[in-house]
């Protein structure tokens, strides 16, 4: 059975990234700049016992001049990597002095260093416009970030603790599925397919459905009915997994795996209603607008 926790061989470019970091840790610690320690929603366990993150915890440093060089530089924005490069930036540690591998990062804890980056470069309210769901009109909000807080996890939907893996019976077929909490590595690679799949069909000038739902679950999923084939997986998802399964089991993964609830309350100024929101994540969310 493959590793389940996204090891692979260090890059050149990598242990340059990893002795960077290390040093980047030793002049934060010389200089006393400001920092902050941000509890992870997954609390480590999600980890390998020998994976830095399994502290549950990250040091994060105070937005500066460098990073915000970071968020204006074009290319990094076109290519779609400014806020992986702004986040590893500002993670200093694992909160023990121990550099991280930030492609680790399961997406649930990136989303909680995603708002506690933007706290501390911009503070902690977050002006917006938003949709009244119950009249045709938008109104403003300034959002206090700090509300948001982890959802309870405490790994026990895990097969085991420091595992990466979950397991899951399909209510219509009744198969056993096991999958993963997907990493940034794994995100990386769903770009990487959803890419090579639309310059192929331009090649074939062929007009094709997005394929991003079944190249996700192709990902995510590690085993079916205990085979750990690629190729038994693939075949699942392509021809076997019936629709009532697929959205029990997005539904599930959504449930289980680690993540910061970004819900909130909004009141209708027009009918003084309130409704559930999901934190709108806008342009002005790390470039906000000054006065």
């Amino acid at each position: 059975m493959k590793d389940l926790q996204d090891d692979y061989k260090m890059s050149n470019e990598e242990a340059v990234e990893q002795l960077r970091k290390a040093h980047e840790v030793k002049q934060v610690s010389d200089y006393k700049f400001p920092t902050e320690i941000i509890e992870l929603p997954s609390r480590g366990l999600i980890y390998s016992e020998d994976n830095p993150l399994a502290s549950g915890k990250l040091e994060m440093k105070y937005m500066t001049a460098r990073e915000e060089d970071i968020l204006s530089t074009q290319s990094y924005i076109k290519d779609g990597s400014v806020l992986d490069r702004l986040f590893k930036s500002l993670i200093i540690s694992n909160g023990e002095g121990i550099p991280i591998k930030y492609t680790d990062l399961v997406i649930g804890d990136k989303n909680a260093v995603m708002v506690a980056a933007r706290i501390l470069g911009y503070g902690k309210d977050y002006s917006v416009e938003v949709q009244d769901p119950f009249s045709e009109n938008t109104q403003k909000e300034v959002i206090d970030l700090t509300q948001f807080i982890n959802k309870e996890y405490d790994g026990s939907s895990q097969t085991e603790l420091h595992k990466n893996e979950f397991r899951f019976e399909l209510p219509q077929s009744k198969r056993v599925v096991t999958f993963m909490s997907l990493t940034e590595s794994k995100e990386r690679l769903i770009k990487h397919k959803l890419e090579e799949q639309l310059k192929a069909n331009r090649k074939l000038k062929r007009d094709e459905a997005s394929r991003e739902l079944t190249t996700r679950l192709k990902v995510a999923i590690l085993s079916i009915d205990d085979s750990y084939e690629p190729k038994d997986v693939d075949n699942f998802v392509d021809n076997e997994l019936f629709a009532v399964d697929s959205r029990a089991l997005r539904n599930y993964m959504s449930e289980v795996m680690p993540d910061i609830d970004l819900s909130w309350e909004l009141i209708s100024e027009e009918t003084g209603r309130t409704q559930d929101m999901t934190l709108p994540i806008g342009v002005g969310f790390f470039w906000p607008q000054t006065d």
